[in-house]
């Protein structure tokens, strides 16, 4: 076994055993929401959130494990000598820079998702959860997963880091994900949530209110919704869509292929163009 495959190894081991302490996370949060809640959805809601959610996540890392979709990482590696920080030997402020690169990409990703109809038809399938729990971090559309694998495999090419530092600093916003999406009370957090997103600051964008939702597109660090005028501090009145939604995965799936603005035209609420 070579030097290559030495580092590969001890970063796979690394990155599992991140992946372990991250669902650890999520179950602890799942309890402690369980019993002491910060908002209380109806049983109904939350069950069929739970399962729904859950079930997304277990099919979906299914059909990417069998499409090898992680393996692209490996590829993207191959030409990761020419980015930005590939001149850095790794250490501590090589991570630092990729962690803080990392994280603006996935803001800068997160608004797209929002502001381009033909990704808000794949994203806008995480803001259907009528209920806000942990599991809502799980809750996506697979062909988001991999548009996301795409454009990450783009960073590790133009940052120019080791795929398995990328693996790392993502199963590291894991925690956070499940973090800002747990239905939970956090101690000073109006302090804490000047440095990074915490479910208060998360909960606005989960409202139903598109003016509302479209705000607070950070994922670990608060510093780029106050950079780019994208923070919303308040209390939404209501959570999910108002106009679809999903009870079990196969309507989670179909939600990707039902535009808000079709939904509207068959209701009647907004006039059909003319011939």
């Amino acid at each position: 076994m070579n030097a290559v495959d030495n580092a590969g190894s001890g970063g796979m081991a690394f990155n599992q055993t991140l992946f372990g302490l991250a669902i650890l996370a999520f179950i602890l949060l799942l309890i402690v929401e369980k019993y002491k809640p910060y908002r209380v959805f109806s049983p109904k809601v939350y069950r069929e959130s739970l399962v729904t959610n859950t079930t997304a996540f277990l099919i979906n890392n299914v059909i990417l494990t069998i499409l090898r979709a992680s393996s692209l990482f490996l590829v993207a590696q191959q030409f990761s000598y020419m980015g930005l920080l590939s001149g850095l030997d790794n250490g501590p402020v090589k991570w630092v820079l990729a962690f803080a690169f990392f994280d603006f990409a996935i803001y800068v990703w997160h608004v797209a998702g929002h502001k381009f109809e033909w990704l808000w038809r794949f994203h806008k399938v995480h803001h259907s959860d009528k209920s806000f729990n942990v599991s809502t971090g799980f809750r996506f559309h697979v062909f988001d997963l991999l548009l996301e694998i795409v454009y990450k495999c783009l960073f590790v090419v133009v940052i120019g880091v080791d795929a398995y530092l990328v693996l790392s600093i993502e199963i590291i916003e894991l925690f956070f994900i499940f973090f800002h999406h747990a239905n939970i009370r956090v101690p000073k957090e109006e302090i804490i949530s000047q440095f990074i997103i915490t479910p208060s600051l998360h909960r606005p964008h989960h409202s139903t209110l598109r003016m509302e939702h479209d705000s607070n597109y950070g994922i670990v660090l608060a510093f780029w919704d106050r950079l780019f005028g994208t923070r919303k501090e308040l209390v939404p009145a209501n959570i999910g869509l108002d106009l679809i939604e999903a009870e079990n995965f196969i309507q989670l799936f179909s939600l990707a292929f039902i535009t808000e603005r079709k939904i509207r035209q068959l209701l009647g609420l907004i006039p059909k163009g003319k011939k």
